[in-house]
């Protein structure tokens, strides 16, 4: 029998979840770095269980935790430059601290003021994307006017394991394949699409061979690793910068809390297999290797925390005191030439919000 092609998909992993070194690290692992975008992930952790305090306490709206994604979130926007374009879905939160989104502007947003969506990272930046990886879209068009204007930049951009199963991601892997643009995009699965596990919405045996089709560079990562996501990312991001095309990167990891606020996780999922999955999550792995290597310690940790507390605290006092919008804005920024209707229902609100 005849064979038209084969594929492999290649696997990275360089801490277990002991945080003990599987094998070699990568050449280009470095003690100094890891241990400020630990530091980092430390501050989204205490970022996340703030605002989760926050929505609980109704000062602020439904969120979508990043608990467990730290490493991945972290790595990815370690993992580019200023000139590069992301396009994220709405939970990576760590990748824009890196990229210089304010954690007030995140607040703002899920408190339900679109100005925090106008960051003040990389203006070129796309703002959050609710719609399911309809983001995966905007970056392979940005990665095509990259190519048209011949400038070395990188599209990357991050959707779930549900989103993977979009049209709109087939479509930007397909798009990034016929025109061989500088794009990467990440599937970050963490086993759940909301509640649809994993193994019930794709058959594929793995996310990121759904690349291949396309003609992409596919792999897959431990993506509680910050190791093999730094060295995933470092491979990808070259490639596009070289002329060798884009990629796909399957980041494994697990989403430790609900899927937002709004969501109860506990009516699909089982106990155990959470319990399980806090014995591989990120934070513990690279403070254990840290710890080992003599470049952490307790100390330094419990200091760091105190202050990434006090950073997170200054962010939502600016966040609580930001004056609230008038009602019209509502309206204000839909149209240059507004229909009457709206321009009606304008007057309307304004004439509520008067009587109240």
């Amino acid at each position: 029998m005849a064979v038209a092609a084969t594929f492999e998909i290649e696997y990275l992993q360089y801490l277990g979840p002991d945080g003990k070194p599987v094998g070699a690290l990568p050449e280009h692992a470095d003690a100094a770095r890891m241990v400020e975008l630990f530091r980092q992930m430390l501050f989204v952790r205490t970022f996340d269980s703030k605002a989760i305090a926050l929505q609980r306490t109704g000062k602020l709206g439904t969120y979508a935790s990043c608990l467990g994604h730290e490493a991945t979130h972290i790595g990815i926007g370690a993992s580019m430059r200023p000139e590069d374009v992301f396009a994220p879905s709405y939970r990576e939160y760590g990748a824009q601290f890196m990229r210089g989104v304010h954690p007030r502007e995140v607040l703002m947003y899920w408190g339900g003021d679109e100005r925090g969506n106008d960051f003040e990272g990389p203006r070129h930046d796309f703002p959050w994307c609710v719609p399911i990886a309809t983001q995966c879209l905007h970056a392979a068009g940005a990665a095509l006017a990259f190519k048209l204007r011949g400038e070395p930049r990188v599209a990357v951009t991050c959707c779930g394991d549900g989103g993977s199963s979009k049209t709109d991601t087939y479509a930007a892997i397909n798009a990034a394949g016929a025109y061989d643009l500088p794009f990467v995009q990440c599937i970050i699965n963490n086993g759940w699409a909301i509640s649809v596990p994993r193994k019930a919405q794709t058959g594929a045996r793995t996310l990121a061979q759904k690349g291949l089709a396309g003609g992409l560079h596919c792999l897959q990562v431990d993506g509680n690793d910050l190791f093999a996501v730094l060295e995933g990312m470092r491979r990808a991001m070259e490639r596009a910068l070289s002329g060798e095309g884009g990629s796909v990167i399957e980041f494994l990891t697990y989403r430790l809390h609900d899927h937002t606020t709004a969501d109860d996780a506990r009516r699909y999922r089982d106990e155990a297999e959470v319990k399980a999955a806090w014995e591989k999550e990120p934070v513990a792995r690279l403070r254990t290797w840290l710890v080992d290597n003599g470049h952490w310690d307790e100390a330094r940790e419990r200091a760091w925390i105190e202050e990434c507390g006090r950073r997170v605290d200054a962010e939502i006092d600016a966040y609580l005191g930001t004056r609230v919008q008038p009602v019209e804005a509502m309206f204000d920024y839909l149209y240059a030439d507004p229909p009457a209707d709206l321009l009606a229902q304008r007057e309307a609100a304004i004439a509520r919000e008067q009587r109240a």
